[in-house]
């Protein structure tokens, strides 16, 4: 079963620099099979799971840990 993820990567020291949003698809172990960067926050609620990184870095690959964000707006609801 695959899952689509959405990494927001934020500086929590500097608000005014602009979050970037990645959709990440992984599998159920949690192996990342594709990365894609987005160019805005996404509008709908599609994801099956959130997770953050607020200590400004660019990219996922120089991010150290992630937090999950539970219940946040752009998560799919539980059906």
């Amino acid at each position: 079963m695959k899952r689509n993820i959405l990494v927001i990567l934020s500086n929590r020291l500097n608000r005014s620099q602009k979050a970037r949003f990645v959709e990440v698809e992984c599998d159920d172990k949690g192996n990342i099979l594709k990365e894609h960067p987005l160019r805005s926050q996404p509008k709908k609620p599609v994801y099956d799971e959130v997770w953050e990184n607020d200590d400004g870095k660019t990219e996922m690959s120089s991010c150290r840990s992630f937090k999950r964000k539970y219940r946040h707006a752009l998560e799919k609801p539980k059906a």
